[in-house]
């Protein structure tokens, strides 16, 4: 045997050995109402991408796999609810959907997966409301949808405790009990904590990660707030390698914790600027992202591979931060942590400007800004003919920004008036135009600053920190313990 025939059949060999490693998992579909055309959307573990295209009624998919896996299944087309279902996959196993009509959620799921028959009897026993959820989005009744939900919840916490404790029943009862940390007098807690505690009990050995979890949504921790000193926890890279969320305070840098998931779009349009503030501030700034999907789908993903700061995960779906620092169970969630440990903003959903203004602080007087970080207080002057502060303002180009006349400065207890304003329109629509940064995304694009400075009637008595609050209202502009140096 020649030397190249050798090394044709080495090569076989090791190719023959990748795709013996090489593990998926196969779902099947139909419905003769559906229509050509409609995508099949669908992933091992809580997002998914396009699969598929529907033709003659039929699609099919496989999806790499390692292990017993909860995976989400989405159809994109005419007459097609708004519903993402949820099906456990398996390597080697194929799971077969059929139904007659586009209600693919309330489809025959044939599969031998024991876990899959724990979800077919939730499905059955819920069938009616699951229906009336499809008809509502169908009828686009949004009054009625929060109500239907609740009776969803009901109906699920009624039938788990006949169910075996296994990977779907957690699964769902993960699900009843993540969105609770947005809720306010949940009607079911006892008898979901019930339910909880006999979990607890029941279930074998293999989900004790799993029910720590559930355990902190129903019996949530304190969550930390802006002026609160942060609390460190044990997190790991891509390699397993461990680390400590906040090892970046030890050089006396701010560390901004990113809280993203793979499937949520504000998070990506997010990452344009943040890239061009890491870059600019790596002395002063470390970014720790948090990503908040199961193990899996984190690390195979492109995106998350791409990441050029910090890339953690803490093996929870990002539970064990994410229940100490965000005040809602969405995201992204962005907590700003200064080099004292102190909290010094926190912030639901993406605005562009945000994270220019953050890096824009640090060379500023000490401010929490608890409203939006796009808005600077870049310098203050108080003496007796008044309190002038300079404040600068980011955004997208385009957009536009007010400040109202009813702003004021608070304190030694009392509120000292806005008297005038030099570079600003105040109640009416500002919009900046001094170019920030631009990015090559197209939404991203443009973004601008403003420089203005407001004169407020003069500190009785010079205070170390004051507040600056744009009125009374609920959604004003608000930055506090703004420091006089």
């Amino acid at each position: 045997m020649n030397k190249k025939s050798i090394i044709t059949m080495m090569l076989a060999l090791v190719t023959m050995t990748g795709l013996a490693q090489t593990k998926t998992a196969t779902v099947t579909g139909y419905s003769p109402a559906l229509k050509d055309g409609t995508l099949v959307l669908a992933g091992a573990g809580m997002s998914g991408t396009v699969v598929d295209t529907v033709q003659s009624g039929r699609f099919a998919f496989t999806l790499p796999v390692e292990e017993l896996t909860v995976g989400t299944l989405f159809l994109e087309g005419e007459d097609c609810p708004d519903f993402t279902f949820f099906l456990m996959m398996k390597p080697d196993v194929t799971v077969k959907l059929t139904g007659t009509d586009c209600f693919y959620p309330l489809w025959n799921v044939d599969s031998p997966i024991p876990e899959q028959q724990t979800l077919n009897r939730i499905t059955e026993h819920c069938r009616d409301v699951i229906k009336e959820l499809i008809e509502n989005e169908q009828n686009k009744d949004w009054d009625k949808l929060d109500s239907i939900n609740m009776v969803l919840m009901e109906q699920e916490i009624d039938i788990l405790p006949s169910l075996p404790v296994d990977a779907a029943s957690l699964f769902v009862l993960w699900r009843i009990s993540r969105p609770l940390i947005n809720m306010k007098g949940f009607p079911y807690m006892q008898q979901l904590k019930d339910l909880e505690k006999s979990f607890s009990a029941r279930a074998p050995k293999g989900f004790e990660d799993q029910l720590a979890e559930i355990h902190t949504y129903i019996y949530p921790p304190h969550v930390l707030q802006v002026g609160e000193e942060a609390v460190d926890v044990e997190i790991f890279d891509m390699q397993g390698n461990t680390h400590h969320l906040l090892e970046g305070l030890s050089d006396g840098r701010y560390v901004l914790l990113d809280f993203w998931s793979i499937g949520c779009g504000p998070c990506r349009l997010s990452e344009p600027e943040m890239r061009e503030v890491c870059g600019r501030m790596k002395d002063k700034l470390e970014i720790v992202g948090i990503n908040q999907d199961n193990l899996s789908t984190w690390k195979n993903n492109d995106f998350s591979k791409s990441i050029v700061w910090k890339n953690w995960n803490d093996g929870k779906m990002g539970s064990s931060v994410a229940s100490r620092y965000c005040d809602v169970g969405a995201v992204p969630y962005y907590v700003l942590i200064s080099p004292d440990k102190r909290i010094v903003w926190k912030a639901l959903g993406y605005n562009p400007g945000y994270f220019l203004g953050m890096s824009e602080t640090f060379n500023c007087p000490k401010q929490d800004n608890s409203s939006n970080l796009g808005l600077v207080v870049r310098h203050v002057d108080a003496n007796a003919d008044g309190t002038k502060v300079n404040f600068r303002f980011y955004t997208k180009k385009g957009y536009w920004f007010r400040i109202a006349k009813e702003s004021y400065l608070m304190a030694n207890g009392k509120k000292y008036k806005l008297t005038a304003a030099d570079g600003i329109k105040l109640d009416v629509d500002n919009f900046p135009e001094v170019n920030a940064f631009t990015a090559k995304e197209e939404y991203i694009g443009e973004i601008n600053y403003s420089d203005f400075t407001l004169t407020f009637e003069p500190f009785d008595i010079i205070p170390t920190t004051f507040d600056y609050k744009e009125g009374d209202g609920e959604d004003v502009f608000v930055i506090r313990n703004i420091s006089i140096e």
